[in-house]
């Protein structure tokens, strides 16, 4: 039975993954590795674990992902997102391993991006996460898929997008949302099928997986406000203009690449939302 990691397991895409592992990896022996599961910190702890499970793939969905914090502490955020992932990459030098990825590794100037443009990270966020891809793509058989925007149902309630919006609502917020920023939204629950088909095909290399339809924040709002009428959303329009630091502008990507690859059409947000009135989200 072959064993399968998915670090960050207590987040969005790593909690998805693990939900639809019976469906799409059958048979598998899935460890979902959680904080308190284990410390990907503890080095010691973690390469002794791996020596006894010897999994034969790791997907690593953990991080530290929110901007602000990871600005606030760069030490920290270098600790988890870049030498956690050096870690497992240097024990998974003779296996599979699939490392999530962001879209902000782009500066934004031009938006549809490709694999093969150049990334140039604003944040700090962005720049371990663009220092740990360049550590796994050393190895041949090591995969890193950049993301987008993705929302759904997390064990918290709190890591998708449109759980964060939806909190704001609930607690009476107005949001001003950037009509100038513009990102490739997806559901989670489509990342980890797609995550799970690659995996399958064992075709490792650089893959961007995001939503088909270019959406700015306040066109998402928009859209989520429509689902939610029952939450008396209110929102307003903004611009990257009044935004005090620098934030890329469009960081929409371009998947061609992975959809060939796929079963299935990767879907544009709208579309999805339309499709799925009843899915939780």
């Amino acid at each position: 039975m072959k064993t399968i990691w998915i670090t960050g397991a207590g987040g969005l895409i790593g909690n998805y993954l693990v939900q639809s592992a019976p469906r799409f990896a059958p048979g598998a022996n899935v460890m979902a590795l959680t904080r308190a599961a284990l410390d990907l910190t503890d080095s010691t702890a973690v390469r002794s674990r791996f020596q006894r499970e010897n999994p034969q793939l790791i997907i690593h969905c953990a991080a530290l992902t929110q901007s602000p914090a990871c600005q606030a502490d760069p030490a920290l955020a270098r600790k988890l997102n870049v030498e956690v992932t050096a870690l497992l990459a240097t024990l998974a030098a003779n296996i599979s391993l699939i490392f999530l990825s962001s879209d902000l590794v782009f500066d934004g100037k031009s938006g549809n991006y490709d694999e093969s443009a150049q990334p140039n990270p604003l944040s700090v966020y962005a720049q371990t996460k663009a220092a740990a891809e360049q550590i796994v793509l050393t190895n041949p058989q090591s995969t890193v898929i950049r993301t987008s925007l993705n929302g759904g149902v997390s064990p918290t309630g709190d890591r998708g997008f449109n759980e964060q919006i939806r909190r704001a609502w609930r607690s009476g917020q107005t949001l001003r949302l950037f009509a100038d920023e513009f990102r490739s939204p997806i559901p989670a629950e489509v990342t980890a099928q797609a995550i799970w088909e690659l995996a399958r095909q064992d075709k490792p290399g650089l893959y961007h997986l995001a939503g088909s339809e270019r959406l700015s924040r306040w066109q998402i709002g928009q859209l989520l406000a429509a689902r939610w009428p029952q939450l008396n959303p209110r929102i307003e329009r903004s611009s990257l203009k009044e935004y005090p630091a620098p934030r890329a502008a469009d960081t929409s990507l371009n998947c061609g690449r992975v959809q060939k690859l796929l079963s299935f059409p990767l879907p544009g947000f709208t579309k999805w939302l339309a499709v799925h009135p009843e899915t939780p989200f």
